[in-house]
């Protein structure tokens, strides 16, 4: 094993995964700041109706690029098994498969995302006053998106060996160059708007030169040449095997979170911007359970390369442990200060009500979140990808579109509080069906795996 590579089939699982979380929610969460210096930047000096314009544009962006981010968990999924198989050339393949897939995911994404994004919107009930400028900064964000799609891709592969830490400093060097360019347009140049997003696709093409010239210096079965590019149909296969169920995921809590927006659409710009300041602060939080739930995801996968079944049993309630810890936690600190936090983003009361309603309904119930993306990615892990999807589908998304259409429709009901409980019900659901799914699926593996001896 070289400094940049974790073998998480052998020694103590906490240790390890701490190894490799926690520069993952490092990572995550320098994103995060940066992604929220853009909303303080925005709000504070382009005005809440800018604010409202970036913020409601997430769960769309997330939408449309969910289904190619699938593929690069597939990536990790892939590159992970055969890492714990140790099989060079089937991680070589897999090297040179996904790099080429991310570019054709970009350019894919630029289309969609320049060509749709108002008609989307508009669907979306986004009101007037936010509509041209959100729509403007989604087209500009989509024309870089083939950078994040890179980024993306040679960051999984990076993870399916155990190195989260040089995606750190990517991430901490290009967020860098984001915040000041984001002062520079934003309070410099006056472009509102359109300056957050020409800086985040600024910041987003250098990530991916950095990501791609570290997998060209690489010196393992990582390496990248690049005059080497080509898709292998076999591995093709199987990432979107795995991708395309985790992607579907994606799009489908996406969607059930698009019509939670236009939900929250129709309260005016007062809620639509204390919902995006809050679901802002939450994302700290979500980033750093998601880091052990990716731990969950790449662990299992190198586990079951190395048929050790047991370990993965052991990875799992790990896991699980964790996330409830650390979601607790910082839920209970984030939202004891809450009124400080999203003061950050704005200076209007209204506002701030509006973010701490939200607040207390997410992160009294947040660590449930955490721990249903965590048993679901270790079932991923474990090569059934199709399961959480179907599971999700149902306890998650389905739920929560019955009840907007039905509960939240009672005149009594139809606040915006009624919307965010639609939240930690479907996280139950969800969660208690993984249960048994998890349970069953991998006593099939291990019988299987008995047999074969």
């Amino acid at each position: 094993m070289t400094k940049n590579q974790i073998n998480m089939t052998e020694g103590p699982v906490l240790t390890k995964l701490l190894q490799f979380s926690i520069p993952l929610i490092f990572s995550s969460v320098l994103q995060l700041l940066f992604n929220a210096a853009d909303l303080v930047v925005v709000g504070k000096f382009a005005g809440d109706e800018a604010l409202a314009a970036v913020g409601s544009t997430g769960s769309l962006i997330n939408l449309l690029i969910n289904l190619f981010t699938g593929l690069s968990v597939g990536t990790n999924v892939v590159a992970a098994n055969y890492f714990g198989a140790k099989n060079k050339e089937k991680l070589q393949q897999t090297v040179h498969t996904a790099m080429l897939l991310s570019i054709y995911s970009g350019l894919i994404l630029t289309v969609a995302g320049v060509f749709s994004a108002k008609g989307i919107l508009t669907l979306m009930g986004a009101p007037e006053e936010v509509l041209n400028l959100a729509a403007l900064y989604l087209q500009i964000y989509f024309g870089g998106i083939t950078a994040t799609m890179i980024y993306n891709f040679g960051s999984a592969l990076l993870r399916a060996k155990g190195d989260t830490q040089r995606p750190l400093y990517i991430l901490f060097f290009s967020g860098l160059i984001n915040l000041i360019l984001n002062l520079i347009f934003v309070i410099g140049y006056r472009m509102s708007v359109a300056g957050v997003g020409i800086a985040t696709v600024i910041s987003q093409t250098l990530a991916a030169a950095l990501v791609v010239w570290i997998l060209i210096k690489e010196q393992d079965e990582f390496h990248l040449n690049i005059k080497q590019l080509a898709v292998d149909k076999g591995i093709f296969v199987k990432i979107v095997k795995i991708g395309i169920p985790a992607g579907f995921q994606g799009i489908m809590f996406s969607f059930s979170n698009v019509i939670i927006q236009s939900s929250i659409n129709s309260f005016g710009k007062i809620v639509i911007s204390g919902n995006s300041a809050a679901c802002n602060l939450e994302g700290f939080v979500y980033t750093a359970m998601n880091g052990f739930s990716q731990g969950a995801l790449t662990f299992c996968s190198q586990n079951l390369g190395a048929k050790k079944l047991d370990r993965i049993k052991k990875v799992v309630w790990v896991s699980q442990a964790a996330v409830v810890v650390i979601g607790v936690t910082l839920s209970s600190i984030f939202l004891y200060f809450g009124p400080q936090l999203l003061g950050f983003y704005t200076s209007s009361p209204q506002v701030i009500e509006a973010g701490m309603v939200r607040l207390w309904v997410i992160f009294t119930t947040y660590f449930l979140c955490g721990t249903m993306d965590a048993l679901s990615n270790a079932i991923r892990g474990i090569g059934h990808s199709l399961v959480p999807v179907i599971t999700s589908l149902v306890g998650a998304c389905l739920f929560r579109i019955v009840y907007l259409m039905t509960f939240f429709q009672i005149p009594k009901f139809h606040v915006p509080i009624t919307i965010f409980f639609s939240y930690p019900i479907s996280w139950i659901l969800t969660y208690t069906v993984n249960i048994i799914c998890f349970v069953v699926l991998f006593k099939k593996i291990k019988k299987t795996q008995f047999i074969q001896k």
